[in-house]
This record gives structure tokens, sequence and C-alpha cells, in this order.
């Protein structure tokens, strides 16, 4: 069986249409309410969304493409061990959740640089930032980087079209609907994004004659990694870098990220 993937007709609608509807969903946004006139509209979408689509969207916000391709093949090549990177999830979500957010609500502030200025002074804010933008730009470049190589790998969809198409939609509904339309079009996405993956799991898992045996074939090739202890930080995974490690990761991301706390 070729291993080479080709899009059809079918393929080619259900990624235009991703793109359409993302972009009429800013359309929407632009289009009625206060038609996004306020700041508080505009960057907080007028603090009345509900809580499933803030979280869908608190979820999708660093579920890129990067972590997508990037997550499986890492397992794939070196095993398991990169799972208890979970692990660190329930510490590093417990922290913001009860330490960072109250604060930041509390002092209604749009940007977490607002409270630096508060803390400290103006230039700290601003080399907070800088900072900021600096990382955000080149974690842009990555995150529309990788989906455009799968799909020139897939379509044979020209690299810089790819990466020019994804990066005006975005712009364009953003721009156009504020943060409503960035929930709303996280929470589309998100759906898009679990349907994709459990279709991966289902069909790929079916082709090779079940999960158990998917199970037997990585225990036989050794990638199923027990709970490595050791603490030498120079080793690729253990137990110790990626649940102590993962553990301030999270609250980079989910304790004082702008692109998160902007949606608490």
């Amino acid at each position: 069986e070729s291993l080479t993937m080709t899009f059809t007709v079918l393929d080619y609608s259900i990624f235009a249409l991703l793109l359409v509807l993302s972009s009429a969903i800013g359309l929407f946004y632009a289009l009625s309410g206060n038609r996004q006139r306020t700041v508080q509209e505009f960057l907080l979408a007028n603090r009345n969304m509900g809580c499933l689509p803030v979280a869908l969207s608190l979820l999708a916000t660093f579920q890129s493409a990067v972590a997508i391709l990037g997550v499986p093949s890492e397992i794939y090549r070196f095993g398991t061990e990169y799972w208890f990177l979970g692990c660190s999830y329930f510490l590093g979500l417990l922290i913001p959740a009860h330490v960072f957010i109250p604060v930041f609500y509390r002092l209604r502030i749009t940007s977490t640089y607002e409270y630096l200025e508060l803390r400290f002074n103006k230039t700290v804010r601003i080399f907070g930032t800088i900072t900021f933008i600096f990382q955000m730009v080149i974690y842009m470049g990555v995150v529309l980087y990788a989906p455009a190589l799968a799909l020139n790998a897939v379509t044979g969809f020209d690299l810089w079209s790819a990466v020019l198409t994804m990066g005006l939609v975005c712009t364009l509904y953003t721009t156009l609907g504020g943060l409503k339309a960035v929930i709303w079009t996280d929470v589309f996405q998100t759906l898009v994004m679990l349907a994709g993956q459990l279709a991966v799991i289902v069909v790929g898992a079916g082709r090779v004659g079940g999960m158990a045996h998917v199970w037997h074939l990585a225990e036989r090739e050794g990638k199923i990694s027990g709970i490595d202890l050791d603490p030498d930080p120079f080793q690729r995974h253990t137990f110790w870098t990626l649940a102590v490690g993962g553990i301030f990761m999270m609250l980079s991301l989910y304790g004082v990220n702008q692109a998160q706390v902007q949606r608490y």
C-alpha cells in the first residue's frame, strides 16, 4: 500500500470550508453587537462569554500544529516517557487558577503588563511587553510553518502560499471580530482538531489490527517507558524534567501568558 497521501476534492472542500467558516465568524462579530467599537468589546469580548467557549478557547490557544504533529512523532521515536508531562498539568493549572487569576481578575486589567506597571514601574512593563512580542512572533512563525509543511507534503500546495493563506485568515477574523470571534473560532477549531485526532486513532488502530496490537508492537520495540527517576538533567526525558519542569512551563503558559490571561 503506497504511503503517499493525496488530497481528493472532498479534502480540499473541507480545508476551504475550515478557512471560510473561520473568516465568517469574524465577519459576523464585526457586523453584530457594538461592532467592536470599544476596547472592552474588542479585547475582552465585553466580559460576557460563557464558561464552555472560554474553556475550549484556552485549550485551543497552545494546542497548535506543533503539538499535534510534534508530540506523536516524539513518542513514536523516543517512547512514551513524554506522557509524564501530563502530570504537570494538575499543579501547573491549579496554581494559576487559585493564585494568578484571582489577582488579575480583581484588578480588572486588560493585560498582564498592566500588573507589572502597578507592581513595579513603567520600564518593567515595557520590557515585559517587548519580551512577550518577541516570543510570540517566533512562536507564530513555527506554528504557521508546521501545518504549511504538512499541507505541502500531502497536497503539493506551495509552502509559502499556505503560510500566507492561514496567516491572512487568522489576521482577518481577529481584526474584524475581536476576542469574541477569536473565542468562537477556537471552539470550532478545537472540535475539528478533536474529531481529527479521534479519526486518526480509530482508523489508524483499525488498519494495523487494533489498539492491543499497537501496544504490543510498541512494547516489542522498547517504546513503552516506565517511570525514569534518574536525576541527571542531561537525559532527554525523565520524570523530574517533565513533571517539575512541566509545572514551570505551565505557569508561564497558563499563569502569565497574555494569550491566556486575556481570555481569563
